[in-house]
This record gives C-alpha cells, structure tokens and sequence, in this order.
C-alpha cells in the first residue's frame, strides 16, 4: 500500500500519545508505519515540518468563531478552547510552542486573539500584542500544567532531603504545595487578571 502524507501524520500522532515528543524520532515513526525512514521524506523534508504539521493538526478548530458575543467572553472561550486542545494530547503544549517558535505552524489561533481583542476597542498594533501575551500565557502554563502531571504520574513530585547525608523522619511522599493546586483554578485566575488588564487600559483610554 503506497504510504500518504495522511499516514505520516496519523502514525506520528500516535507515537506522541503513546510515547512523547522525546521518543518521537523518525527511525521510529518508518518502523512503525513498516517503511524505510527514507520513505518518509517524500512527504515530510525534515522533522521540523512534521511537526509544525502536528501543530496544525492539534489546533485544527481553535480559531472558529467563539459562540461569546462579548470581546472579554470571547477571549475567555478561545483560551480555553486552545488549553483543551493542547491537553488533548501528550506534549501537546511543548510541541505547539516549539512550532511557533520556529514558524512552522498556522498562527490562526493568536489571529483569533488579536480579532477578539479589537472587538474590545484595542488598537491593531496593541491587539497583536495581546494576541501574542495571551497565546504565551496559555502555552507557558500548559506546558508547566503537562510536565507536572508526567512527573506526578511517575511519583517525581517528591521532596528531596537537603543532602544526601541528612536523614529524614518519613520516606519521601507527594507534596501538594509541589503541585500547585488545581490547574484550571490557576488558569482562571490568569486569564482573569489578562482580561481585567485590557479593560481596565480601555477604561483607562476612555477617560483621559
């Protein structure tokens, strides 16, 4: 059977949500699709542009029009929209911001922002930059939120002793101040203080 670009990209899909960004290598991906890795480069030139075609893929949606009539609902729905779509898959996060980082991948979910944040009365120039923000909020805390979890899940999230020398009362166990809380409580929170930013420098405009 002759090998599509389609394949390519639903055998690497897999492999990053069985496996992680880490253990997804080429060699793998040929092994797993049963080809030689070379057959892959018919499709995709390098690892870069598999990827930010994984990027794509992972945020196929993000951008469609918020149900939210209102500019502050608006942005609310479409970070949270894009959250779940990193959460989605493992990695998701660090792969997508590692896409952006290099260009490789669609920009219409930051177009999405900036659209949103000019229905708020920001200029063009200033509702680039709160596209660009916000998309860096909801990548950093989801990469943070991702890594935490994979930790959690491997029983990393423990205190350490202060050295290798000092004895500790109890074996080391979970920490919950290592965890933060809830996650989506703290993604709340920021992209309140992100929105009450913006109207409060639109009030602000409004009365000088």
């Amino acid at each position: 059977m002759q090998l599509r670009r389609g394949d390519v990209l639903d055998g690497a899909m897999a492999i990053l949500d069985e496996y992680g960004l880490g253990d997804l290598t080429m060699r793998k991906l040929a092994t797993s699709l049963g080809v030689q890795p070379g057959a892959l480069y018919w499709h995709f030139p390098n690892k870069q542009t598999l990827l930010g075609a994984m990027a794509d893929r992972i945020l196929d949606g993000v951008d469609a029009p918020p149900a939210a009539t209102d500019w502050d609902g608006a942005l609310t729905e479409l970070a949270h929209r894009l959250r779940a779509a990193l959460l989605a898959h493992r990695d998701g996060a660090e792969l997508v911001a590692s896409s952006y980082a290099s260009r490789l991948t669609t920009s219409r979910a930051r177009d999405a922002f900036v659209v949103a944040a000019q229905r708020a009365g920001l200029s063009r120039a200033h509702a680039e930059l709160a596209g660009y923000a916000l998309l860096h909020y909801v990548l950093g805390h989801t990469v943070d939120e991702q890594s935490r979890a994979q930790l959690a899940e491997l029983g990393a999230l423990t205190r350490a002793p202060v050295a290798p020398d000092v004895a500790t009362e109890t074996p080391p166990t979970s920490d919950d101040d290592l965890l933060d809380g809830d996650p989506a409580v703290r993604f709340d929170f920021g992209l309140t203080l992100f929105v009450d930013g913006i109207r409060r420098r639109l009030n602000a405009s409004a009365t000088s």
